[in-house]
């Protein structure tokens, strides 16, 4: 008895193998403009209102003068002068009402597996100095956290794991805005390891994109 032969799946077509590549080049293109841009989360949260069941969550405002907004005066400030030492894609500047966010990736601020800071993440802390000396008095604290990724390989014998390179990063950010002569009672470094990934996509370029440091500018809040 003879049996017929299974047909095998179809072939797709040739042109949807080039739409899905044109898909994932769309998606990449979003991803970097967002990498590249300056984040205001107050205005993202009363833009996201209007679409929310509660149109009250941002009350609408009786005084006639409007609030001098000092992070994100420090935003723009931080943002002017970094730009004359890393390109657009090796940074990202966050501001909240409360805060300051310099996010430095370290594919250009330390190189893979190190915590040395490079000639570029150095020159980006020297630009950024003079903004946070001439703020001291306003500025409570300034936070500097380490992260890292399991794609990353440690170069450096005396790391045992990247919760330790992660924490020697945010370190050797510390003791160069020390250096530089920003007071040091000020300054506070943590260690995520790669606990708290940005991008959680198994794509190589979002995957090194979790290598980072954050330096969080808390703004003391003017009294009414």
């Amino acid at each position: 008895m003879a049996f017929k032969k299974k047909e095998e799946c179809p072939k797709p077509p040739a042109w949807l193998t080039s739409f899905s590549d044109l898909m994932s080049l769309l998606l990449t293109f979003f991803i970097l403009l967002y990498a590249m841009s300056t984040l205001d989360i107050p205005s993202l949260e009363k833009f996201l209102s209007y679409f929310r069941k509660n149109p009250e969550f941002y009350p609408k405002r009786t005084s006639i003068v409007e609030p001098i907004n000092y992070p994100k005066n420090y935003a723009v400030k931080i943002k002017e002068r970094i730009r004359k030492t890393l390109p657009p894609w090796a940074y990202q500047i966050i501001h909240s009402e409360e805060y300051v966010k310099l996010r430095l990736f370290n594919s250009v601020v330390f190189n893979e597996g190190d915590y040395k800071l490079t000639e570029e993440g150095y020159r980006a802390l020297r630009e950024i100095y003079p903004v946070l000396m001439s703020a001291q008095d306003k500025i409570s604290y300034i936070r500097v956290e380490g992260y890292a990724s399991p794609v990353e390989e440690i170069k450096r014998k005396e790391v045992k794991d990247l919760w330790e390179l992660s924490g020697r990063r945010a370190t050797e950010v510390v003791k160069t805005l020390t250096s530089l002569g920003f007071p040091k009672d000020k300054l506070v470094a943590v260690a995520y390891g790669d606990t708290r990934p940005l991008y959680s996509w198994k794509q190589s370029i979002l995957m090194h994109r979790n290598n980072r440091v954050e330096i969080i500018i808390y703004i003391k809040r003017e009294k009414t």
